[in-house]
């Protein structure tokens, strides 16, 4: 089954950006073998924009399999703010969830929250750190 190719830019600009580009499919034309958006709003295989929503996901907000940005949410996430399955950063929560401040079924970080949690202050199910919380614990 041959893949569909779909290709738009708006006409409107904004520091050299369209502000929506979309791009899913290989373009023979251009011998890509995954659409590339890159726009204000950018959709596609590989998007990368101030919102980028796709596969390869890169920007402010950023949304995909694999996203990086300030927020990012897929299943491998990378950002200050960052939701997924895998989560890396500052604030992360997430299956897997490594950062500053961590929540997740298995989380690391200086301060974590999880099934499992490691950090200077860890709490949940089994928590392993210099100072970690559990209810009702004595001091």
């Amino acid at each position: 089954m041959k893949k569909k190719t779909v290709r738009h830019e708006s006409s409107l600009q904004w520091a050299g950006r369209p502000l929506i580009s979309v791009a899913f499919g290989p373009d023979p034309g251009s011998g890509e073998k995954l659409g590339k958006a890159r726009g204000i709003i950018a959709l596609g295989d590989s998007a990368e924009g101030v919102l980028a929503l796709g596969g390869d996901a890169s920007g402010i907000v950023a949304m995909g399999a694999r996203s990086r940005g300030i927020l990012a949410m897929g299943g491998i996430a990378r950002g200050a703010v960052a939701m997924g399955g895998v989560a890396v950063g500052g604030l992360t929560m997430g299956g897997l969830s490594v950062g500053l401040i961590a929540m997740g079924g298995a989380a690391l970080g200086l301060v974590s929250v999880g099934g499992a949690a490691a950090g200077l202050f860890a709490t949940g199910g089994f928590s392993l750190g210099c100072r970690p919380f559990r209810r009702g614990a004595e001091r």
